[in-house]
């Protein structure tokens, strides 16, 4: 029999790799969608629509994590056998322009639907995946960062994060809930959001390349992330809810590069000098700056079986092919836009 899953946050990077990876494993999928005036579902058109066409295994619903009692009524519907909780609002210098929307969502929206689980347990097993983050690491005591390592958050984003962490912990201990977090560094890919600062690059040096950009501004270029393949990463949440008992893990690279060394990288693979291009501006820069994060993956290893495949030199490949896909068709676009006004 078929296992149901519920993902909030289905429409984001995460989530749309992660729906992919379970119905090829045959999971019943259901997701979470924040109602907008604009129906934003590209990343998982084409699971819906195959889905719906051959197999049926995908499902849609209306919701916000603000809302907690909606959140159990689906919970309780659904009867889910695993939940993700991915939803967030999860760009970090978002998160000092809206701290008190950034606690509602990641904080209190997570304490809604690990209620909500807890409630389903009553009944039902059910098995529950936290998405964490190592923002929460912060200033960071040491390095690399373990899964014992002390979180030191320094933004309203991680201190949200943190308090999702805990509570998840706190659920396990005190209802035997089946409960993770999966301590995630930044992983990357080309369903990554425009305003993040590695597809931000990509986007702008493939759009240099074919003529449609000029400049491209950014904040702070020594920070040093620890970037991995959000398709790889996806992996380890499933991997999480697979085990005998409910852990927390880190997951990450082991390796840690720069902004600087990101942009190398990326405009070194169009034959461009990104010297040429780039320019400084502090409204990017964060009011408290994280300089550097490096995840120890070595439990996630022996626990999971389970460790990045993915390069940061393949995948910042993997993004740049993609987005000089799009910068042709935009620049094929715009040639066919300025044909059309030529007289005849």
């Amino acid at each position: 029999m078929s296992r149901t899953a519920l993902i909030t946050g289905i429409t984001g990077q995460d989530g749309s790799y992660l729906a992919e990876l379970l119905i090829g494993k045959g999971y019943l999928v259901h997701g979470l969608v924040r109602r907008c005036s604009t129906f934003s579902t590209s990343r998982i058109d084409h699971l819906y629509r195959d889905s719906h066409e051959e197999h049926g295994r995908l499902y849609l619903h209306f919701g916000d994590m603000t809302d907690g009692q909606a959140l159990t009524n689906l919970v309780l519907q659904i009867q889910p056998d695993e939940i993700y909780n991915l939803a967030a609002q999860s760009h970090v210098r978002v998160s000092f322009e809206q701290p008190v929307y950034t606690v509602m969502c990641d904080a209190v929206g997570a304490l809604h639907i690990l209620e909500a689980a807890r409630l389903l347990n009553e009944s039902k097993p059910v098995r529950f995946y936290q998405a964490s983050s190592s923002e929460m690491f912060g200033d960071a005591i040491e390095t690399p960062q373990t899964e014992s390592t002390p979180f030191n958050p320094q933004s309203p984003y991680a201190c949200a994060k943190a308090y999702a962490h805990f509570q998840t912990v706190n659920y396990r201990r005190s209802y035997q809930l089946f409960a993770c977090s999966g301590i995630l560094f930044n992983h990357e890919s080309p369903r990554r959001g425009e305003t993040f600062v590695t597809r931000k690059i990509t986007r702008a040096a493939t759009r240099i390349k074919m003529g449609l950009q000029q400049r491209l501004y950014l904040g702070n270029l020594e920070a040093r992330r620890d970037w991995g393949y959000a398709q790889d990463y996806v992996d380890a949440m499933w991997r999480m809810l697979q085990q005998e008992s409910a852990d927390d893990y880190v997951i990450a690279t082991g390796t840690s590069y720069s902004v600087r060394e990101f942009l190398e990288i990326a405009f070194g693979l169009l034959d461009l000098r990104w010297q040429d291009y780039v320019e400084i501006d502090p409204k990017y820069k964060r009011p408290s700056e994280v300089n550097s994060l490096l995840g120890d993956a070595s439990k996630a290893r022996q626990a999971l079986g389970w460790q990045a495949s993915t390069g940061v030199n393949e995948l910042v490949k993997i993004m740049i092919d993609h987005d000089l896909e799009l910068a042709k068709q935009e620049k094929q676009l715009e040639s066919s836009r300025a044909n059309a006004k030529l007289p005849t």
